[in-house]
């Protein structure tokens, strides 16, 4: 069930960006900016993710620490 609904999430928020990058084109010399700003957050993103993945010690302490 859970995964059913981060399946569905997951839809909903590709269908959102979808729309939103289409009405930048659509707004094409003033959506530039928002071509930048998603692109922005996009890269903090990855970069958080990478982070995330590569940091053995919060791995260690989720898995053995008692909360």
């Amino acid at each position: 069930m859970e995964k059913v609904g981060y399946i569905l999430l997951a839809i909903v928020a590709a269908a959102w960006l979808i729309v939103i990058l289409v009405g930048m084109v659509a707004a094409w010399p003033y959506g530039i900016v928002g071509f930048v700003i998603l692109a922005g957050l996009g890269l903090l993103f990855a970069q958080v993710v990478k982070e995330r993945l590569e940091n053995k010690e919060d791995d260690y302490y989720s898995k053995n620490v008692d909360q």
